[in-house]
């Protein structure tokens, strides 16, 4: 496993998703996860899962709809001013 790198983006962060399936969503930075350089977005990159009904938690199983983690490189920030896209961090 490759070490960690050191992440532009931050929980919280306001992204905008600039490739793939979802491409122009944008939305708010919930998980950030450096060992795999990816993050969770919220409402981007959502999958269906299956999950068995659970005793201990009182779970019903069904499919379920979560978000996926989204690798870094295909986020980006937005700028707060003109609401677009941006490589910089405005502090």
């Amino acid at each position: 496993m490759d070490k960690p790198v050191k992440m532009k983006l931050k929980k919280g962060d306001e992204v905008v998703v600039i490739t793939g399936k979802d491409k122009g969503k944008r939305g708010q930075v919930s998980k950030v996860s450096p060992a795999t350089n990816r993050v969770v977005v919220a409402g981007v990159n959502m999958i269906k899962k299956a999950t068995k009904p659970n005793q201990q938690t009182g779970e019903g199983g069904g499919i379920i709809q979560k978000e996926a983690p989204i690798h870094a490189s295909n986020v980006a920030l937005v700028d707060p001013k003109t609401q677009k896209a941006t490589r910089k961090r405005s502090e």
